[in-house]
């Protein structure tokens, strides 16, 4: 979102448009209210997969009731995108509005970042993504793209914009049944890992109608091959076995060759070094159906890790990305290189279609599939596992060139997530 794109007029406007524009896919059914445009209640049997408020709440009696309102015309999918001026700046405008530099406004509700998460709670509403922007709200060449690009987007500036924004998603609770639980197609990439693979596939529990196993194989040097084989002929219940040859390398290809085989309604990513406890997955499938978020996210980082498990160093690298991670896409993840991750397919759908904003970056998958989620505002939970001592053969990751490739692509997601 650069300067080029908002004139001098109505420089601040301009900019909440462009940041809207940015945060709200294309392609989707779209509300925009504004000041201008708050006869929202006329049309209330018309569905929103997305409406945005842009600086509508400080001038409302009831802030709690139009929350409310928005969730009757949102889609049960839908999100709520609002922005607000911070309260922290009411000084400032309320100078400008006295020396004909901003239009007079009527008396306002100056409200905080807290005040306005706290009534959307209050509304059945929950936060997928929020923050701050803007320190600038006047256009001056140069000056202004520095301080609304880099520096507002900067601990500690980044507290101090001029409005708030928030992503919201309706607080849905399902309590599924066994006659309407999803099925779940479950991708094993593996490379010379003959040891885990029948362990794998009698040890994955059987989730919902039909647990689909999907084993990709990655040229390895060992008997994983004939062991996938062997182990796709089994007839076990509830499960189903797949099996392919992936044409590329790494992690990242064979995950995305399994999603595009697979036949479930959920997603999930399972690593064939058995690290995390197989059984272990169907708490990752009980919070995606009963909607605890969008996007469930393996966290090795709560529970003490068995010894051996992780190397001290590979425990420091992990606790930066995942610092790094959280201030880039403004939701707390607490280790972005788990291979345990879980979503529904038709956000992956979504997040194939959308591929071509961040590119084939991503060798690992794991970072493809969390930036893609970010960007058509998923919720991210973090579900913490058991981090175990791998039982056969040796790591396929290496520490330092896995790293600086993680650190180019942490660079990466700043450009395209954050210093907008």
């Amino acid at each position: 979102m650069s300067d080029t794109k908002i004139i001098k007029k109505n420089y601040y406007h301009r900019y909440v448009e462009c940041f809207l524009a940015f945060v709200v896919p294309e392609s989707k059914k779209v509300l925009n209210i504004d000041e201008k445009n708050s006869d929202w209640s006329n049309d209330s049997n018309t569905k929103y997969e997305y409406i945005t408020a842009k600086d509508v709440l400080g001038n409302l009696d009831d802030v709690q009731s139009f929350y409310t309102a928005m969730s009757k015309i949102l889609e049960d999918d839908g999100r709520l995108v609002v922005t607000q001026y911070s309260a922290l700046w009411e000084p400032v405008l309320r100078l400008a509005s006295m020396v004909g530099l901003r239009r007079p406004v009527s008396e306002q509700n100056w409200l905080t970042l807290s005040d306005l998460k706290n009534m959307a709670y209050l509304s059945g509403f929950e936060v997928v993504k929020s923050g701050s922007k803007m320190l600038c709200p006047i256009y001056i060449p140069i000056i202004s793209e520095f301080f609304n690009k880099i520096l507002a987007n900067v601990y500690p500036f980044s507290s101090l914009g001029l409005f708030h924004y928030l992503v919201l998603r309706k607080v849905i609770r399902k309590q599924s049944s066994d006659t309407n639980l999803p099925s779940i197609s479950i991708i094993v990439p593996a490379r010379n890992e003959a040891g885990t693979i029948e362990r794998i596939a009698r040890e994955l529990p059987a989730l919902g109608p039909l647990t689909e196993i999907i084993f990709i194989e990655g040229h390895s040097s060992d008997n994983t091959l004939s062991e996938i084989e062997r182990v796709s002929a089994f007839k076990l219940q509830g499960k189903k076995f797949l099996k392919a040859v992936q044409k590329g390398k790494g992690k990242g290809d064979a995950v995305r060759l399994g999603f595009d085989m697979a036949s479930g309604n959920i997603l999930a990513i399972y690593d064939a070094d058995m690290t995390v406890p197989p059984q272990e997955v169907a708490k990752f499938y009980q919070a995606l159906c009963d909607n605890r978020g969008e996007f469930i996210n393996g966290s090795r980082l709560v529970y003490p890790v068995e010894k051996g498990a992780m190397r001290v160093l590979n425990l420091i690298g992990n606790k930066f990305f995942s610092l790094a991670f959280s201030s880039i896409i403004g939701q707390p993840i607490k280790d972005t290189l788990c291979g345990t991750k879980v979503l529904w397919r038709k956000d992956y759908e979504e997040i194939k279609s959308n591929r071509g904003f961040f590119g084939d970056f991503d060798p690992f998958g794991d970072f493809d599939l969390l930036f893609g989620a970010v960007k058509i505002n998923r919720k991210i939970i973090d579900m913490p596992v058991h981090y175990k001592e791998r039982v056969y053969g040796t790591t396929n990751i290496n520490r330092w060139k896995h790293g600086w490739l993680l650190l180019k692509m942490t660079i990466f997601a700043s450009r395209k997530l954050k210093f907008i």
